[in-house]
């Protein structure tokens, strides 16, 4: 292997420690190693930063490992040339491997131009995605109570959902407040809770509430309603916040609605993972196979296997993109 770089630096990146390997030396002979090990903590990070500074090297590789990398990242970018490589690209051969062989490894292949340089979005970029994928999770945890709601419901011989479209809407959170309580439901009662066209479900809905609730079932519910309402109020909140955050980027967000089937939502999902600078990638066709909007393939001897579902791509392994404009066609290929 062909040695392009007369200095630079591999680092091996765990929760607690790093291990640097600095390989420094002219590029026709052996370079000479050295090997330090910092603590992950700021001033860890601030001393490795001084010595490689020291030692007159600009350029480091490390892994995309876990989210341990970033902090890394934040304190050496400003002073280095930082390469993150994706773990499955430089995989070491098998057999005594320990931390310093790992950042010997990494400072070899960094020294020959062997690793290709994953994109790290700029940090407004990482800050919408913090926001979108915050958003999801709440979602989750919404739906998931909901879900919670509806066992709870049919655990109770309640058959609600049957006859009610939407069990959270005015109507079904006012029969849901009214078996928290504890009240009867006679007809009466269910006539002046039910709203617009559920009131000509009457005798359905006496049957549906007719059932066997105890004293657990309304406490439970009552305790999946309050963390519904909380949850509902926190996704408000963060939609607010979202909306003032990506003011700056209205005309990439309008531009991908125009997109049929996209929404304002999943126009800022797509905007905070993608980003608006595309000049990474070639073609549209190198943009839909990385979104993942275009199936792979697995075929051996005449055989199509299924793929396994992927992970959600890290920081790390996003390439950078291009002003949304012609160059973003989502069409099949």
């Amino acid at each position: 292997m062909d040695a392009i770089r007369q200095c630079c630096a591999g680092l091996d990146v765990h929760q607690a420690t790093i291990v640097a390997c600095l390989l420094k030396g002219p590029l026709d002979h052996k370079p000479t190693k050295q090997i330090r090990e910092f603590p992950t903590v700021l001033s860890g990070l601030l001393s490795l930063a001084d010595w490689l500074e020291q030692e007159g090297c600009s350029d480091v590789a490390m892994e995309s490992t876990g989210v341990f990398w970033k902090p890394v990242f934040n304190i050496l970018q400003d002073s280095c040339s930082l390469t993150v490589a994706n773990a499955a690209h430089v995989k070491n051969i098998k057999g005594r491997k320990t931390d310093v062989k790992d950042a010997e490894w990494l400072a070899q292949l960094h020294r020959c131009d062997l690793i290709r340089s994953s994109f790290v979005p700029p940090q407004e970029i990482r800050n919408l995605r913090d926001l979108t994928r915050y958003r999801k999770k709440l979602k989750g945890n919404e739906s998931s109570e909901r879900n919670r709601i509806h066992k709870l419901l049919e655990d109770a011989n309640i058959k609600l959902s049957s006859f009610v479209s939407d069990l959270f809407g005015v109507s079904g959170r006012l029969m849901l407040q009214a078996i928290i309580d504890g009240e009867v439901l006679e007809p009466e009662i269910i006539a002046d809770l039910a709203k617009g066209k559920l009131r000509a479900k009457l005798p359905e809905l006496t049957s549906a509430l007719n059932g066997r609730v105890t004293k657990h079932h309304r406490q439970m519910i009552s305790h999946s309603m309050k963390h519904l309402v909380f949850l509902e109020s926190s996704i408000a909140e963060l939609e607010a916040e979202m909306n003032i955050v990506f003011a700056p980027h209205c005309q990439h967000l309008q531009h991908l609605q125009t997109v049929p089937g996209l929404g304002p939502h999943t126009a800022k999902i797509l905007l905070a993972e993608l980003g608006t600078d595309m000049s990474v990638f070639p073609s549209a066709a190198h943009l839909t196979s990385w979104a993942r909007l275009s199936p792979g393939s697995n075929e051996s001897a005449g055989k199509k296997k299924v793929l396994p579902p992927q992970k959600v791509t890290p920081h790390s392994a996003l390439p950078s993109l291009k002003p949304l404009g012609p160059l973003v066609k989502l069409e099949p290929i």
